[in-house]
C-alpha cells in the first residue's frame, strides 16, 4: 500500500518501522515541529522524525496539517491509506476524505472506553482489569469511528503506565499491519462504535499526581501506578514534596489519622488509610535519585508519627 504516516511520539515508532519492515510504500512522514527542550532549549526532533529520518523516508512537520498547503501536498500523494497514531493534531474532514482506505487510527484502549489523550493512564487510575488495542477509521468525532480490529492484554495489579504504554506500542504495531492487509484484501468489516457505553480519558497534568490519603488504599496504588512514570504520585513530608514511584497494600487496620506514618521499615513506609494500609516502596525526594526505601533510610530517617500532606 502507499501510505502517509502521521504519528510524533515514541509510541508511534514501532508502527512506523513495522510497516516499513513489511514493505508498504511510506511516501511521507507527517510529525510535530521540533519544539525546544532541556535546560538549553535546544530544538529536538520528534522520536517519529528521527526514526524516518534513519529510514530514509521524507518528513514534513506543519505547524498546521489542515492548512491548504498540506491538504494539497497530500492530495498529490494520492495514497491508499492514511495511518494516524499520537499525531497531536485533529484532522479535518478536507484531509479525512482523501484515502481510498481512509484514515486509521490506532487508539490505546478498547473503543468506546477511553476515547481522547490519555487513555493508557486513566485504564491504571480507573482500576481496569484488561486493555488494549483498537483500529478504527477515522471520522469528524473524537475516537468515535468504526471499529476494524481489537487486540486484548490483560492488567496485572502491579502494572503501571509505563509498562502498559510499551506493551501497547508492540501490540499496535502488529494490529495496523494485520489491519491494512485485511483492508486490501476485503475480509474485514468495520464495525459502529455503541455511544452509549463510551468513556473518555482527558488530557492528565501534574496536579492529577496528588495523593488523597483519605481515599481507599487501591484508588491510590492506582493512581500512583497509573501517574508513573509521568506527572508521578507525590505527598508532602516535613513540607518538602517528595514523588511516589512504587507502592504496595496491606490489610493491616491501624489508629490514628490518614496519612500518617505507622511503621518503617526496609519493606518501606506504612501509612494509615481508612480501608488499610499503604506501603510506599519506592520514592525521590529532590536533590536526590529515585530509590527503594529501605535504600533511602540508611543515611535520612523518616519519623512514625508524622502526617503527609494531602
Amino acid at each position: 500500500m502507499n501510505i502517509i504516516f502521521m504519528g510524533t511520539p515514541n509510541f508511534a515508532v514501532p508502527s512506523l518501522e513495522r510497516l516499513y519492515n513489511e514493505g508498504h510504500n511510506i511516501e511521507l512522514i507527517i510529525t510535530q515541529p521540533d519544539k525546544p527542550k532541556g535546560r538549553g532549549k535546544k530544538l529536538l526532533p520528534t522520536p517519529v522524525k528521527s526514526k524516518g529520518l534513519e529510514l530514509s523516508l521524507e518528513v514534513y512537520q506543519p505547524d498546521n496539517v489542515n492548512n491548504e498547503e498540506s491538504v494539497d501536498r497530500i492530495k498529490k500523494i494520492n495514497p491508499d491509506v492514511i495511518v494516524v497514531i499520537a499525531y497531536g493534531q485533529v484532522l479535518k474532514e478536507d484531509i479525512l476524505d482523501i484515502p481510498k482506505y481512509g484514515c486509521i487510527n490506532i487508539h490505546a484502549s478498547l473503543l468506546p472506553k477511553y476515547r481522547g489523550a490519555a487513555p493508557i493512564n486513566w485504564t491504571i487510575i480507573n482500576g481496569e482489569k484488561e486493555s488494549g488495542i483498537t483500529t478504527m477509521l477515522m471520522e469528524k468525532g473524537l475516537d468515535s469511528g468504526d471499529m476494524l480490529l481489537k487486540e486484548k492484554i490483560l492488567i496485572d495489579k502491579f502494572m503501571t503506565a509505563e509498562e502498559l504504554h510499551d506493551k501497547l506500542m508492540i501490540m499496535g504495531a502488529s494490529l495496523i499491519v494485520d489491519t491494512l492487509e485485511k483492508l486490501e484484501n476485503n475480509t474485514i468489516i468495520p464495525k459502529k462504535q455503541n455511544h452509549d457505553i463510551s468513556s473518555y480519558a482527558p488530557m492528565i497534568d501534574k496536579t492529577l499526581g496528588k495523593i488523597n490519603w483519605n481515599s481507599s488504599k487501591e484508588k491510590i496504588m492506582n493512581l500512583v501506578r497509573g501517574t508513573n512514570p509521568w506527572p508521578c504520585a507525590y505527598s508532602y513530608y516535613d513540607k518538602k514534596k517528595f514523588k511516589i514511584y512504587k507502592v504496595n497494600i496491606s490489610n493491616e487496620i491501624h489508629s490514628g489519622v490518614n496519612g500518617e506514618i505507622v511503621k518503617v521499615n526496609d519493606e518501606g513506609i506504612f501509612v494509615k488509610v481508612d480501608n488499610g494500609t499503604i506501603i510506599i516502596e519506592e520514592i525521590q525526594f529532590p536533590g536526590k535519585k529515585k530509590m527503594q526505601v529501605a535504600e533511602y533510610i540508611k543515611g535520612n530517617i523518616i519519623e512514625t508519627g508524622k502526617k503527609l500532606s494531602n
